[in-house]
């Protein structure tokens, strides 16, 4: 069919991606596993953080484990209850444990843990090695282009800046 006039649907300038990996059961398709990694919008108050909230209330409902990986110092933190004071997390929720999830707190300084990623059962669980990742994704991206401009936010402890300098170029 031919259509008498055409119209522009205007499209969104930026898309910001929420980062997830999705573990399936090879022969049903069945859902495992999922990995979030937090993004900023998942935890400023608003729309993104109560959608969030909503699949992750709705992930703990169900017969799949949960694996939220918490990298960013900034923003107000996802409900839970008795998480000990650090600057990032790592919360692996397994079926069989709920409600509670295991806890890696991290600091600032701390290298990144390999940590568990929970399959089926007899299935032992997968390891993804956190530090090797970031390196990865930082290679290929191309972050030491562009990640330093700027003081850090939220601003980093006295220490922990004098710390940071070691790593970061000055910039000029």
């Amino acid at each position: 069919m031919e259509f008498p006039a055409y119209a522009r649907v205007p499209m969104p300038v930026d898309t910001e991606r929420h980062g997830y990996v999705e573990i399936r059961d090879r022969r049903n398709r069945e859902l495992v596993t999922v990995i979030e990694l937090l993004s900023p919008t998942n935890k400023r108050p608003g729309p993104d953080r109560e959608q969030y909230l909503a699949k992750r209330r709705q992930l703990f409902a169900s017969n799949v484990h949960l694996v939220e990986i918490d990298l960013l110092r900034g923003g107000p933190r996802l409900p839970l209850e008795d998480l000990p004071d650090c600057d990032y997390y790592v919360a692996v929720g397994r079926v069989t444990d709920r409600p509670r999830v295991g806890i890696c707190p991290l600091r600032l300084r701390d290298p990144l843990p390999t940590i568990p990623i929970p399959l089926q059962a007899p299935d032992p669980d997968a390891r993804l090695d956190l530090q090797q990742a970031l390196h990865d994704v930082y290679d290929a991206a191309g972050y030491e282009d562009y990640i330093y401009t700027g003081q850090p936010q939220p601003p980093l402890h006295p220490e922990d800046a004098a710390w940071a300098r070691e790593f970061v170029p000055e910039q000029g």
